[in-house]
């Protein structure tokens, strides 16, 4: 049962590993008095190539530990469990508000000039109920072109934001899509924002890189006042991390992907898709 929420209670923000950071970064910038719980399931990153079902069942557990911590509003930071567990943690806890991650197609629609449009996401998210809705509703007319970046996930977690891998995994990305002459490129994974000054360097000046980061955090702030649950201006907010990886090698990326750090605690997945505390 959903325990309802005053606000005092911390924000719940999970992905499958330090890509939720990027979201984590706009919610401080715009939310900086707000306390937050961020979990990283690094046990199981990448989310991306793993199936549906599997996902939804790490994002159900992830959603119930967070609860049990005092989550007020959750953050799904994480494009794959968004595409393929939204829906049903919105059935599973109708109480409880989400915000949810979607590749930005509408902005990227509305202003490329050349009609192209290049989106970087997972295969979980290109095949999802949720980004075939947003292309037919809003891209009308413009060219998408996708790419999965096999291998960026990896990168990312391990901190080789600019390493000869990196740049060789986004130039096969993008030079088909520079090719046909996009001029916007859609992040629709929240680990690829750490990569955007490579992806510009790699893009040229002309080519203009959507972050989703600073929309989610406005929803999140939106439905905050909505429910009276903003907490009041004071002090900074503080963060709990925690982690089903290893808390050292997570704690390590904080700094140079996040700019603050703070605890990390270890978790566990149980046999019945339940997190417990080391």
């Amino acid at each position: 049962m959903t325990q309802i929420q005053t606000p005092s209670q911390p924000i719940g923000v999970f992905d499958s590993g330090v890509g939720g950071l990027s979201v984590l970064r706009a919610l401080r910038r715009a939310l900086p008095h707000e306390d937050v719980l961020y979990l990283a399931d690094q046990a199981h990153v990448p989310y991306g190539p793993r199936d549906k079902e599997q996902i939804k069942d790490y994002s159900m557990g992830i959603t119930e530990f967070l609860l049990a911590q005092g989550a007020k509003l959750m953050v799904v930071a994480c494009n794959t469990a968004s595409a393929a567990a939204l829906k049903a943690l919105r059935d599973r806890f109708p109480d409880l508000a989400f915000v949810g991650m979607e590749p930005a197609v509408k902005p990227a629609a509305e202003t490329t000039h050349t009609g192209k449009v290049g989106v970087l996401a997972t295969p979980t998210t290109f095949s999802g109920e949720l980004y075939a809705s947003v292309v037919e509703r809003f891209a009308n007319g413009v060219e998408i072109y996708q790419s999965t970046c096999p291998g960026l996930v990896e990168e990312i977690e391990a901190g080789r934001l600019n390493s000869a891998d990196t740049r060789r995994i986004l130039e096969e990305a993008l030079g088909p899509m520079l090719g046909a002459g996009i001029d916007t490129v859609v992040m629709g994974c929240t680990h690829y924002p750490f990569v955007i000054p490579l992806i510009t360097a790699i893009a040229g000046p002309g080519v203009r890189v959507i972050d989703p980061a600073p929309a989610i955090a406005r929803q999140a702030l939106r439905l905050l006042s909505e429910r009276e649950l903003l907490k009041p201006a004071g002090s900074p907010g503080r963060i709990q991390f925690y982690t089903s990886g290893d808390p050292q090698v997570f704690e390590e990326l904080l700094p140079p992907l996040l700019g603050e750090t703070g605890p990390v605690m270890p978790v566990r997945w149980d046999s019945d898709h339940t997190l417990t505390l080391y």
